[in-house]
């Protein structure tokens, strides 16, 4: 009686696995017979499809898709639950997906995780830089691609986290690159791999890195992409004010990655420690005055400036500042 629980915001991982789940364990003859995908409220119905006996095959899969019984679950359901996980039939794999983390404190959580085999499947953050590399080499090694390190940082700097556009390049890439046998190149990925997953974050990150070419080139593209620019704006402001906030704390002697979050009103304590690393070369003053020019810039397209030429103008100044400091 296997039980599955996979639950994340990576849609496109999840799929995938669904989808070998199901070719693993059921008999493509019978298919369409021993398959069901049923919706959250369905769940009574999918339950007593469960205790079902495959129809001229030797498995049956009932998916209960966006189920609730890890975010809340009312007794009686519960109950009619537990019922079914007690007699589930071998035959019977009965696979439950989530959007949502599971819900720990809940009984029926619990109970589910002692009794499926759960998989997450969370998208990584989009500050993330370290991870979304990772998760590039990762991929291109299970295809047997062979990605030189700079080709690797630009492909990561281009898909960003997400996973679904990862895939399709990484399969053109494999389709444009057969038969070559030195590693894939940075300037091939450039030709190849359109840059339109960009977004702010990436933006402020080319900033801190004192990349204003490529600075410059991720704001064409979210301008191009009709981005709007308060909102672009508001992703600067949002990083370089959690930068400055780390960059004073580390200044007074505070390690802690619970306290720095909590001042700086971070969301995810384990995001410190890669921020701890973005700030290490930025001092406190540069900081403060990047901070101006966002406000400066702020208060410029309020008054009615072209988009484009005041944020052109802003980033201009904001990494001559960084580069000096």
């Amino acid at each position: 009686m296997p039980v599955y629980l996979y639950w994340g915001d990576d849609t496109y991982r999840l799929m995938q696995a669904v989808q070998q789940l199901r070719d693993q364990v059921l008999d493509p003859h019978w298919a369409a017979f021993n398959y069901d995908r049923l919706p959250p409220e369905s769940t009574i119905a999918g339950l007593n499809q469960a205790m079902t006996p495959p129809l001229g095959s030797t498995a049956r899969l009932v998916w209960l898709e966006e189920t609730t019984l890890t975010q809340h679950c009312p007794e009686d359901l519960w109950e009619e639950v537990e019922r079914t996980l007690a007699q589930l039939p071998p035959t019977t794999h009965l696979l439950l997906t989530t959007s949502n983390k599971p819900d720990g404190r809940l009984k029926s959580t619990k109970i589910l995780k002692k009794t499926a085999i759960v998989r997450e499947f969370s998208q990584l953050a989009p500050w993330d830089e370290e991870g979304i590399l990772q998760q590039v080499q990762r991929e291109a090694q299970q295809r047997n691609l062979d990605l030189s390190a700079e080709a690797a940082q630009t492909l990561a700097e281009a898909v960003g986290n997400d996973t679904r556009r990862l895939a399709m390049e990484l399969e053109k890439l494999d389709l444009f690159t057969a038969g070559q046998r030195d590693p894939i190149s940075s300037e091939q990925i450039a030709v190849l791999v359109p840059a339109s997953a960009y977004n702010s974050f990436q933006l402020a990150g080319s900033l801190r890195k004192g990349n204003l070419e490529q600075a410059l080139r991720i704001l064409t593209h979210l301008l191009d992409q009709n981005e709007p620019a308060l909102k672009i704006l508001a992703v600067l402001v949002g990083q370089f004010r959690t930068w400055l906030w780390v960059r004073l704390l580390l200044d007074q002697g505070e390690r802690d990655p619970k306290v720095i979050a909590q001042k700086a009103e971070i969301g995810n304590p384990n995001r410190v420690y890669f921020l701890q690393k973005e700030v290490g070369s930025l001092k406190t003053t540069a900081l403060l005055k990047a901070m101006q020019q966002l406000l400066q810039l702020e208060y410029n397209l309020k008054q009615g400036q072209p988009e484009r030429d005041a944020f052109q103008e802003a980033l201009i100044q904001i990494a001559a500042i960084l580069q000096k400091s």
